[in-house]
Order: structure tokens, then sequence, then C-alpha cells
């Protein structure tokens, strides 16, 4: 820092306000904000903290700094939030859909129209929005004109013109579509009354609506008005059934902005939703590019002040997943505990999970490899490994009551499984089900050939079992010279813990995290692969028993036959040829006579 920089530092006031640093090029390249302008910023060069990551290489670049002050740490958030738009610092998040919403504007004219619209014009017409899709935009505008009929063409209905008989009706009246303003078929009140309606639905008062309308049925049927009873009753149904699809807590919920945050190592995701009368009116997920110091909090809560500005929300009340620290003015924020409201913070957490699920998705599609550079990455941090496990192999026993022990060895590359490098062990040095010195034996086999023929050794080694088998595996490596060069852990199967050489407490690593479930994977494709290989062994055994209980056949015999015949049922269906042909006329005679024999 030079002398310069730190004398503007030392002399910051203890007062609310936004900061902007700059390189030496003279451009911005952060902005942030602070409750108390010389504490945040002095904290950025506290050499303690920062020695690596993106706050250090931004620390690295600062040669300036300017500040603006402001009354109170909302109007540093708002101040905050315009100058990372106008100026997209590198180290600032950003946000990553800057389009136009559309609106549904119900225009200022005789005889209002109602369209679609993604340009707000300052001429007193009324609009209702942004949405965050086009979609729920339409699926709304289809329900008004199910419900009522207004005009789309952009004549000029005066009063004098109508009284002229300027216009005749168009198409649309023909069809249905319109009743007719432009002729005087339709009366200015009707029409009001159609267009108050509609605003009704567009601020979410549905119920409210729906009891008008019953009333106005009602009225209609004493005053044998059928068609018009008829007509209510349509409009009542199409209400109640968009009411039922949207209403998903209890109606007193009215008038609340929720919201939610998830996160990966880039990017965090911001979930929006608007519930008014207990039914869901928008929802948007916002992803922002995280870079230098936010924190959660920090990116929840302009995450809000953003999302609130785009679909201009007056909410009094806002829910969030956790406090952030921040009170905004005339707005009260509440953590549910229990109840539909928090029903509504899980709902929304479920709509910021799918969209990073999405992302990731579309990611991999364009980049195959970054799911797994990714779990492989998550999985360094987690073990605090020196090097990225491209390369990992697991270990697992298997034995039924001690009888055909053999080994397995699975191999995955690039967090994948690569089965052409799978490899059976059958256990030759020990006697009797002792799991330990099966794991030292096979351990000890199998690096011991990889050195010998110059092959590449695994970053990483799993071991199905706890501190016994993993102290087994350990020793074959020291005996080998490899505990340095190879990380090895143990994992036990009832509590999913991961133990690592000479650590006494067990690593608990989150059971959803990708880091976990690789190592799951690994141990369950280990006793696949080592299960049916038992088998198998156990089934070759058997079957060479019952070869060799014939007397004058031998292990070799019996085993020739077997690989010639695959099974017991077929060396019996043999004719007396094919088995002389194979093993000679004399034992060819005895297997015969022998499996012929009740």
């Amino acid at each position: 820092m030079n002398s310069q920089l730190k004398e503007k530092v030392q002399n910051l006031p203890q007062k609310p306000g936004v900061y902007q640093y700059f390189d030496a090029e003279g451009t911005i390249i952060y902005v942030g904000k602070a409750k108390r302008l010389k504490n945040r910023v002095s904290s950025y060069f506290n050499k303690d903290k920062h020695q690596s990551g993106k706050k250090a290489l931004l620390v690295r670049k600062i040669v300036d700094l300017k500040f603006i002050l402001v009354n109170t740490e909302y109007e540093a958030l708002l101040l905050e939030n315009s100058l990372i738009k106008k100026y997209k610092p590198r180290y600032n998040i950003q946000w990553r859909d800057d389009k136009s919403y559309p609106y549904i504007c119900i225009k200022k004219e005789r005889f209002p129209r109602i369209f679609a619209t993604r340009q707000m014009v300052k001429d007193g017409s009324l609009y209702f929005g942004p949405y965050a899709s086009a979609k729920m935009m339409h699926a709304m505008l289809d329900l008004i004109r199910k419900l009522h009929k207004f005009r789309t063409c952009s004549l000029n209905l005066s009063d004098e013109n109508i009284q002229a008989k300027k216009f005749k009706v168009c198409l649309e009246y023909q069809i249905g579509n319109c009743l007719g303003p432009c002729e005087g078929l339709q009366s200015i009140a009707d029409y009001d009354q159609s267009v108050e309606n509609v605003k009704k639905l567009l601020k979410g008062s549905v119920s409210d609506l729906i009891s008008e309308y019953k009333t106005e049925m009602k009225t209609a049927a004493e005053t044998m008005l059928f068609e018009r009873a008829n007509e209510m009753k349509e409009r009542v149904e199409m209400l109640e059934h968009f009411r039922e699809r949207s209403v998903v807590v209890h109606p007193n919920i009215d008038d609340v902005d929720v919201f939610a945050l998830e996160q990966d190592d880039k990017f965090a995701y911001a979930a929006f939703l608007k519930i008014v009368k207990g039914a869901i009116i928008q929802s948007h997920t916002l992803e922002m590019r995280k870079n230098a110091t936010e924190n959660a909090q920090e990116l929840l809560i302009s995450a809000v002040i953003e999302l609130r500005n785009r679909f201009k929300s007056t909410a009094k009340e806002i829910f969030l997943p956790f406090e952030t620290g921040v009170e905004l003015p005339e707005v009260k924020s509440f953590v549910p505990q229990r109840g539909d409201k928090r029903k509504l913070l899980f709902l929304a957490k479920k709509n910021a999970m799918q969209f990073m699920k999405d992302r990731h998705r579309k990611q991999e599609q364009v980049d195959p490899d970054r799911r797994s550079n990714r779990i492989l990455t998550g999985l360094q941090k987690d073990l605090n490994m020196k090097e990225l496990p491209y390369h990992i192999e697991c270990f697992d026993n298997s034995n039924f009551q001690g009888s055909n022990p053999v080994a397995a060895c699975v191999v995955f590359k690039n967090a994948k499984a690569s089965k052409k490098d799978y490899r059976h062990f059958n256990i030759k040095t020990v006697v009797g089900p002792d799991d330990f010195a099966s794991m030292t034996e096979v351990v000890f086999r199998r690096y011991k050939r990889l050195l010998a023929e110059k092959q590449d050794l695994p970053q990483l080694i799993v071991i199905d079992g706890g501190k016994g088998q993993l102290s087994a595996a350990y020793e074959s490596l020291v005996e080998l010279g490899l505990e340095k060069k190879i990380s090895i852990i143990g994992i036990a199967k009832k509590l999913e813990e991961i133990f690592i050489p000479f650590e006494s407490i067990p690593l608990y690593i989150d059971k959803k995290s990708e880091s976990l479930k690789l190592i799951q994977m690994l141990r369950n494709e280990a006793h696949r692969f080592g299960i049916t290989h038992h088998r198998n062994q156990r089934s070759k055994s058997s079957l060479k028993s019952g070869l060799t209980e014939i007397k004058g056949i031998g292990e070799s015999t019996s085993t020739e036959l077997l690989r010639k015949f695959k099974s017991l049922k077929r060396v019996k269906e043999a004719s007396i040829e094919e088995l002389t042909e194979l093993i000679g006329p004399s034992k060819a005679k005895i297997v015969h006579k022998s499996l012929h024999t009740k």
C-alpha cells in the first residue's frame, strides 16, 4: 500500500458510505458499501487474513480510493447497487440477466386497450409486472380475455367519433372477441367496469373478484337473466380453477416477498416469490457472479434490493432464510421457523436449487469435464490434499465363512469409473478370514506391481473399512515407501465416517456433498465388483469339488473340463467321444460313468 493510499485509509470517517477502489490505470475495480467506512476499508489491508484468493488479488491492484458519505446503511446499499450497474467493476457481483421484462399495460385512453409490452411510457397508463417470464404473462392475458372482451384496435373512440358513426365493427366483433364499442354497442360504463375487474385480478385480489361475480350471478338468476347468470358462473369457475393452481399457503399471508439463496464456487442464486393472498403471482431466480469479498448476508441483501427494484415491489413484509443485519426502511423482515411461512421459504429454496442444477447441467453439456473438476476440487478441499485426486483406487475384501477369500480394486479417473483398470485378487498368503492381513497383502501386491511396471500411481486410495483396515493398508504403503506420495483414507459404513492415518477423530463430510457421494460410489462399486468375483470363485470351487470327488479325477483334470464345457451340467451332457478327445479314454470312462450313475 502506497503512502498516499495509507493516509486516505487512516483519515476515513466512521460513517455510512460507499467506497470505490481504483487500479493503476484509474479504472474502478471494486465498489463497496459500509456502515463504518474506516473499519470496513481498513480490513482489506490486514495482511494476516488475505494471503491468497480473489481478495488478495484485488488488494494488490488497489492504488487509490474514493468514498461517498450517506445518511444510512440502506442508502449506501442503493448507491452501491447503482454504481455497480453503471461501472461494472471487475471484482463486484455481476448480475447475469439484464434483459427487459414484460409488463401488462392498461392504456390511458377512452375504452382502454390491455396488452403486453416491454417499454414503459410515462403517459398515465397503468403497468402491471414486470413478469419474470413471457409465458406467465401470456397465461394471465389469456385468462383476462376469457373473462372479458376488450378492443384491440387503436382507433380514437371519442364520443364525437362514435356519435358520427365514423367506424364499423371489425372481424374481432364478428368472432365474439369484442363487444363493438366503436359503434356504440358497448357502453363506456360497462367497459370501465370490466377494466376495474381486470385491475383487481392483476393485483391478486382473486377472492374478492369471485365474491363479486357470485353476487352478480345470484342477482341475474333472481331477475331471470339466465344468460347473464351463466356467464358469471363460467367466470367464477375459471377464477376458482386459477386460484386452486395458484394458492400454495393460507390466504391470510398477503403481500409478502420471499427470498432464498443457494451458492456454488463461482455463483450465487437468489430466488424471489411474490405472494398475494396465499398465491404466487410472481417468481424469479437471479444468478449472480460472486467476486472478491461477499459473504452470504451481503449476497442476500444485494439480491433483495435488486429484485425488489426490478419488480417494483412495495410489499411491507419480506421472509428471509437468515438475518442479514441490514434494516430496510418501512419493511419488516422475518426468518420464519414453522408453519405456512416456513413452507414458503422451502419453496423459494427449491426454486433456487433447481435453477442452480439446471445451470450446472447446461454448463456440463458445453464442458463435459466441468462437473468432474468441480467434484474433485471439492474432494481435494474436504480431505486437505495437495494434489487434485484425478486417479482414485478403492479396495474391498470378500469371503464367505472364511472360504475363497478375495479382494477387489476399482479405479476411478476424472471422477468416472475406469472399468478396464479394475483388478481382482485371490488372497494367497492369508489363511482364514483375516481382513486386516488380506488388505495388507492386496495393497502391497497392487502397488509393488505398478512400481515394477512404471505405471501411474493414484493420488488417493480409499479403503472400505475403519481404522483397522486403514492401518493394514497403510503398512504396505510404508513398506513400499509410498506413504508420502499417495493419500489414503478409510470409510466406515455405519456412520459414513472418514478415517485418516494418525487422526484419532474421524472426519465427517456433509452427507449431501458431492465429495462424500463420490467416495460412497467408489466403496459401493468395489463391494459390487468384489462380491461378483467372490460368487464366481465359490461357484467354480463348488463345480470343481463336484468333479474332484470322482475317484481318479484330480484338480487339473477338473479345471480342464470346466474350461472346456463351462459347467457341470454340460460335462454330464458331453459324449464319451468328446470327453476322450479332451482327457483321454481312461479318465473319460471314469467321468462319464460316474456322472451317469444314480
